[in-house]
């Protein structure tokens, strides 16, 4: 009998000794876990210091990753980064600056956008309100702002600034050169422009010349000073992942034209199963090969991200040399890279293990 209980006790004893382990071990691995420093993570195209930190905050306090995008870019539009993200910057040919922007849930692949909003200065927060509150991915022009206001964004109120007015009056002076149009002829140095005849080209270039000559020409007028976008990826304490762009575009663009900035797989893309990419340059150059999906992609199958960035940047440049353009790449478990062409690209990290963010510099 004695003997039974000694064995029952030992049996117990075990059986403790078990249950204590299986309660610590998950515990421990959670603290390798966390430990890592893996998560939150932001990333944003260009030296946009204060607008990465404000994702931050938001993020690290246990917001979403998709809260944590909205309240990075709207920063930088309340501050008018670079003159090319929010209100009161890059004119177009009539002098008024309009808004593209995009947000995109990478665990429920949903996007919001807005395109060529006029009057209406918040275009995150409007991208984000047709995200939530329509079965759209797009909403354009006069529309979105209306839908914007009606959904209680403030409205309608100018977006054009004494510095946008002083640098369109000054393209005037210059013969409204250099300009987005081609294979035309001004009326007068400032159009209305027509079409030039069909046989006029024909008889002068082919269609190969003249591609060519339309890409230099582009070139001398897309640069960092004012073809900006802020495109921003976060990942949130539960490893979901979003991004969100915002522009008002290429300075003095045709009326209505709409870049890649709302366009997902162009501007920015995002895929919880995966990792993200944000993009920044000739906006009608890249959004025909949707290089931020090319990057998400080839992650997907495998790449890390330095060579995905790398690869969706020489298959725009193999087809246009002379494009100005970037991209910055983040898998799912933070780790992040940058390749540009045509200029040199800088973009904006804030991890755990930051004390605040550092800039990242990538050369041509």
């Amino acid at each position: 009998m004695d003997a039974d209980v000694a064995e029952a006790t030992e049996s117990l004893l075990i059986f403790k000794i078990f249950f204590l382990f299986t309660l610590m071990l998950p515990m421990a691995l959670g603290n390798k876990v966390e430990d890592s420093g893996q998560f939150p993570l932001v990333v944003s195209t260009w030296p946009f210091k204060e607008a990465v930190r404000a994702a931050w905050m938001a993020v690290e306090s246990g917001f979403s990753a998709v809260d944590a995008v909205v309240e990075g870019c709207s920063t930088c539009e309340d501050l008018r980064c670079d003159g090319t993200v929010g209100p009161g910057g890059s004119p177009d040919e009539n002098a008024e600056t309009t808004i593209d922007a995009l947000v995109m849930n990478g665990a429920t692949m949903e996007v919001g956008a807005v395109a060529a909003m006029r009057y209406v200065k918040d275009g995150i927060r409007a991208a984000r309100l047709v995200m939530l509150h329509t079965e759209h991915t797009m909403l354009v022009g006069d529309q979105a702002s209306a839908f914007a206001i009606s959904m209680g964004l403030s409205g309608p109120t100018n977006l054009s600034s004494t510095e946008s007015l002083e640098k369109w009056n000054k393209w005037k002076e210059s013969r409204c050169l250099p300009n987005f149009r081609k294979n035309v002829l001004p009326v007068d140095n400032c159009g209305p422009y027509q079409p030039k005849e069909t046989a006029d080209l024909s008889r002068n270039r082919c269609l190969m010349a003249n591609s060519v000559e339309t890409i230099t020409r582009r070139s001398s007028h897309v640069g960092v000073d004012n073809h900006d976008t802020i495109a921003m990826a976060a990942i949130d304490n539960m490893g979901h992942i979003a991004v969100g762009t915002s522009t008002n575009g290429a300075t003095f663009k045709i009326p209505g034209r709409v870049g890649d900035g709302p366009i997902a797989g162009s501007s920015a893309y995002a895929d919880n199963e995966v990792g993200a990419c944000g993009a920044t340059g000739d906006g009608d150059i890249m959004m025909r090969f949707l290089p931020c999906y090319q990057v998400v992609e080839s992650m997907r199958l495998g790449m890390e991200p330095k060579l995905a960035a790398e690869d969706a940047i020489s298959r725009i440049a193999r087809k246009y040399p002379d494009f100005v353009g970037a991209v910055f790449a983040v898998n799912k478990n933070g780790v992040h890279a940058g390749a540009c062409h045509g200029w040199t690209f800088q973009y904006s990290v804030r991890s755990p293990e930051m004390a605040d963010v550092e800039v990242f510099t990538v050369l041509p």
